[in-house]
């Protein structure tokens, strides 16, 4: 088995989308997809984007795909790395393609001197808590996430 982590391309936005809507789908989310695939080229490989994806491929067959962005942490001064989707195939799951991405993130992270490496995950997905905490990731119990989306974000933005 080998495993091959590379940069997204533009070519790979529809297989991003599918991955994107099997993850919803595991979460018990496929209606909160609303992109397509040329939603998914011009949002990630656009002028001006500043979300990257990457690609894991075992012996050839992509498998899995990770998003992510960088923040910035005015308490520590220093850049971090958000994970916004980690997805592995059900099929390929237990093969180490999720440790690969992550460790793979983990070096961009420490090469471009981020003081942070964050994601979120749903309270209920037990298998992911109990992967992420075997090497050392915890959780952040004393902020709440806040979210304007939709009718609220537009009502909110006119005033």
């Amino acid at each position: 088995m080998s495993l091959y982590i590379r940069p997204a391309t533009p070519d790979d936005a529809a297989l991003i989308l599918r991955f994107i809507t099997d993850l919803a789908i595991y979460e018990k989310a496929e209606h909160e997809v609303k992109t397509d695939v040329a939603g998914i080229r011009d949002s990630l490989f656009g002028d001006g984007s500043t979300t990257q994806a990457l690609i894991c491929e075992r012996d050839g067959a992509p498998i899995g795909y990770a998003v992510y962005f960088f923040n910035y942490s005015t308490w520590l001064g220093k850049h971090g790395l958000y994970l916004e989707d980690l997805y592995v195939d059900p099929a390929h799951r237990g093969c180490g393609a999720g440790k690969a991405l992550l460790q793979h993130l983990a070096r961009i992270a420490v090469a471009r001197g981020c003081g942070r490496f964050e994601w979120a995950v749903l309270d209920w997905n037990q298998p992911a808590i109990d992967f992420y905490e075997s090497f050392g990731a915890r959780p952040q119990d004393e902020w709440t996430t806040y979210r304007l989306t939709g009718q609220a974000l537009l009502d909110f933005a006119a005033g």
